[in-house]
């Protein structure tokens, strides 16, 4: 039997390979690196940002108003004292993941608490996305991938004064990195009904002015750090800045921030590890008005990328002004110290 010849039809080919590929994308839908990546505008990021740390501030309040925390301890800290968690951090985080989970499915959120419960989206109400502050205030916007975006939450920062009815220093707090840069940030205190906002390179709440330095060179330093976590601070600040600067113990890391921006204290001093949700918020703002947040070293930016730690454990510096010049009299201080504690573990 004489062997068969097959000829290909060139054209044929090419359109029965049209109509499989085409196939396939209406079943399996197109390939990743075929889709156009889901964008997000970052002036409306900013309102629901907004409208959220406001949500989670209402909840946080009306916990308060029934007496109902429920104060637990969720471990201790390096420095032995209790991490509280109470019926206020739960309903704020809920208000705020679920609000972000409804308005931006895709999006990485990352909260200082968790909720397994499981929710109906459908339940959550609408979230704002075009806040008139927001749009008299921000003229430009910005698309971004939703990929390079993580949104860092502190539900209630400043547990402990929030169970002692220290209202003053309690915030909400929202924050919006952007390739683990802070670039959107969000303070909220519910009970004085007063929220800050900054989005780098864009514009700021009218309630947020850049402070103008001091020119006396003899100036007392203020320095504000933690009530709850002191952390050996006053021995730090005297031996570095002199025994004539002042340490105002205070609580919440957002408070701290805005007491900085506001000129009331001079520089926000932390030695010890802190969490980066209580601090993206109030380092978005600083950025935002030409002031620093730092590592004690200075050589350390901090990345509030998802995959990384969560932790920052090199202490921190915040300033409106002569950001160099504190860590420079701090560094060699704090890296003393720290030798001295790995020492005594030794």
């Amino acid at each position: 039997m004489a062997p068969v010849n097959v000829r290909l039809n060139p054209v044929g080919f090419v359109v029965f390979l049209v109509l499989g590929l085409s196939l396939a994308f209406y079943i399996f839908g197109l390939p990743k690196w075929f889709r156009e990546e889901e964008r997000v505008s970052m002036r409306e990021v900013l309102s629901v940002s907004i409208d959220l740390a406001q949500r989670g501030g209402i909840k946080v309040k009306a916990v308060a108003e029934l007496h109902k925390l429920n104060p637990v301890s969720k471990g201790k800290t390096k420095e032995g004292k209790d991490e509280l968690k109470t019926q206020g951090d739960l309903e704020s985080h809920k208000a705020i993941v679920y609000g972000f989970s409804k308005a931006y499915p895709g999006m990485k959120v990352i909260s200082e608490e968790h909720d397994t419960t499981p929710i109906d989206l459908a339940a959550v109400p609408e979230v704002n996305k075009h806040i008139k502050e927001v749009l008299d205030n921000v003229v430009s916007d910005q698309s971004i991938p939703v990929s390079q975006i993580t949104i860092w939450i502190d539900p209630l920062d400043a547990t402990e004064e929030y169970k002692d009815e220290l209202y003053e220093y309690v915030t909400t707090m929202v924050c919006v990195a952007v390739r683990g840069n802070p670039v959107i940030g969000v303070i909220h205190k519910p009970f004085l009904k007063e929220t800050a906002w900054a989005w780098v390179g864009y514009g700021h709440s009218k309630n947020l002015e850049k402070t103008s330095p001091e020119t006396n060179a003899k100036k007392t330093p203020k320095i504000i750090a933690s009530r709850s976590h002191p952390g050996q601070i006053e021995g730090v600040v005297h031996e570095s800045l002199g025994t004539d600067a002042t340490v105002t113990p205070a609580g919440g890391a957002g408070y701290k921030t805005l007491e900085v921006i506001r000129g009331h204290a001079d520089a926000y001093i932390h030695v010890t590890a802190i969490k980066k949700w209580d601090i993206c918020a109030g380092n978005a703002l600083l950025s935002a008005l030409d002031g620093k947040m730092t590592t004690i070293n200075g050589r350390n930016i901090i990345d509030y990328s998802p995959n990384g730690s969560p932790i920052n454990s090199e202490g921190l510096l915040a300033t409106m002004n002569n950001h160099n010049d504190y860590l420079d009299k701090l560094e060699p201080v704090v890296s003393k110290l720290i030798e001295e504690k790995k020492a005594k573990k030794t």
